[in-house]
């Protein structure tokens, strides 16, 4: 009898971090240290964290919160370069400004709002240059296949401006 498993399933990729933290909370909220490290598998490359200054975290250290905007940017890098060489354009430069806000006034507390502000510089070619509207356009499906910006409830925003080299 014929194997009738049918075609492979769809893939689903898995991510895993290591975090570690010793300490002791003992002595109360105002004591205890916020440092922490992490290490996302199988890269070697760790990342030395703490709490954000306003919760009494280091200042010398990432804290969860930048990482988020950290991880909405790079996405959106990432996915537009795909979508750029998809379309036969030449990106030359990328340099991202991302802003979040997160007010403690509106329980729950969390990130209620991401701006990116992406500046893509593009090389200038002996092809026509693409208009601002589709330039706009391939912004906007590089926002819809970013896989963070898709797996937040915030508000993740991109407003880019283009320039040629």
């Amino acid at each position: 009898m014929a194997d009738e498993a049918g075609p492979d399933p769809t893939p689903v990729h898995r991510y895993r971090t290591e975090l570690r933290w010793s300490g002791s909370t003992g002595a109360g909220y105002e004591a205890y240290e916020r440092a922490h490290d992490l290490i996302a598998l199988p890269a070697g490359t760790g990342l030395a964290l703490s709490s954000d200054p306003a919760f009494r975290g280091d200042p010398s250290r990432l804290n969860p919160e930048q990482l988020l905007v950290a991880a909405a940017s790079s996405c959106q890098l990432l996915s537009f370069l795909a979508v750029a060489a998809r379309a036969r354009l030449d990106v030359v430069g990328y340099v991202d400004e991302a802003t979040a806000e997160m007010p403690e006034d509106d329980p729950p507390m969390r990130i209620v709002r991401i701006e990116l502000r992406p500046r893509i510089e593009l090389a200038d070619t002996d092809r026509p240059r693409p208009s601002a509207d589709r330039l706009a356009h391939l912004a906007e499906v590089a926002h819809r296949e970013c896989f963070i910006a898709n797996s937040l409830r915030t508000d993740v925003t991109v407003h880019p401006t283009f320039t040629w080299r």
